[in-house]
C-alpha cells in the first residue's frame, strides 16, 4: 500500500474538529488513493464513512487506472492498461485441490474476459476442465480441437452435449497454463470461448480448442475442476476487455 493510500473516505459531522491530518489526506492527492477495489468498497457506507454516491471519484494503486460511480457500478477513467485490459480478480490456487471456483468474475462492465492459469503444477498429467455457474447440463459443446504432438502428430476432437468444457488446459508435475478468451458470459447472449495450451511433458502437445455453451444465462461465476488428480499452487487472473 501506497503512502498516499486510504482505507476509509470519513464523514466530518458538525462540531467536529478538523485535524491537519484529516487535511492532508485531501489535499495530498486529490481522490482517494486505495491499494485495490476490495479497501475501496470497504471505505464507503461504515461508520464515520461517506455513503457511496454517484460521481465519487477514487485511484486504484493495484491496476493504476481512475474511476469514478456512476450511480451503479465503478466504471474506468483512465489511463487504461495495455491491449484494453483490466485485473478483475485473481484466485490463489491451493495445495492438493482438485476444483477451484472464482466467484464474481464476470459483470456488466464487460463483454468480453481473458482468463489466464498459470504457475502451479498437478500431481499427474491431465487436463483442466470449466463450468459456467452452477451449469452442468449438456449444453456444453466444444470442437475444432488441434493437438500438434511433439512427434509431429495432428489430432482432432470434439464434443456436444456436454457437462463441461474439458481440456481448456492442461498441467503436469512441472506445469500448469492456459489462455482463455471468454465472449459475452454476463449478456443474455450464447457463451463462446477460444483457448490455446501446452503441456510441457516428453510426447507433450500444443493445442486450440473453441466452444460454446448453448444457453442465454448471464454468469457471474466459473469453476475449473481437473480431470485427473490434484492441482497445487499457481493462480487464475481474470482480465475484462475494455468496450471503450
Amino acid at each position: 500500500m501506497g503512502a498516499n493510500a486510504q482505507t476509509s473516505v470519513p464523514l466530518f459531522t458538525a462540531g467536529e474538529v478538523l485535524t491537519a491530518a484529516n487535511q492532508n489526506i485531501s489535499a495530498g492527492t486529490g481522490v482517494p488513493v486505495f491499494a485495490t477495489t476490495v479497501t475501496r468498497d470497504a471505505a464507503f457506507g461504515g461508520s464515520g464513512e461517506k455513503v457511496l454516491a454517484e460521481g465519487q471519484l477514487a485511484y486504484i494503486e493495484a491496476s493504476n487506472v481512475v474511476q469514478y460511480y456512476d450511480g451503479a457500478s465503478w466504471e474506468t477513467v483512465g489511463p487504461s492498461t495495455a491491449g484494453g485490459l483490466t485485473l478483475i480478480s485473481t484466485t490463489t490456487i491451493g495445495s492438493a485441490v482438485s476444483s477451484v471456483t472464482v466467484s464474481s468474475a464476470f459483470s456488466s462492465t464487460y463483454d468480453n474476459y481473458k482468463i489466464i492459469v498459470s504457475g502451479g503444477a498437478g500431481s499427474t498429467n491431465g487436463n483442466l476442465n470449466f463450468t459456467l455457474g452452477a451449469t452442468s447440463s449438456n449444453y456444453y459443446f466444444g470442437g475444432a480441437y488441434s493437438g500438434l504432438s511433439w512427434s509431429n502428430t495432428i489430432n482432432g476432437d470434439a464434443s456436444g452435449g456436454a457437462t463441461s468444457f474439458w481440456g481448456l488446459g492442461t498441467f503436469s508435475a512441472n506445469s500448469l497454463s492456459t489462455s482463455i478468451e471468454l465472449f459475452c458470459p454476463n449478456l443474455a447472449k450464447v457463451t463462446s470461448f477460444a483457448t490455446t495450451l501446452v503441456r510441457t511433458t516428453t510426447g507433450g502437445f500444443f493445442g486450440i480448442y473453441g466452444g460454446f455453451l448453448n444457453d442465454t444465462t448471464q454468469y457471474t461465476a466459473f469453476t475449473i475442476t481437473t480431470s485427473t488428480g490434484t492441482l497445487t499452487g499457481g493462480t487464475i487472473k481474470v482480465y475484462g476487455y475494455q468496450n471503450s
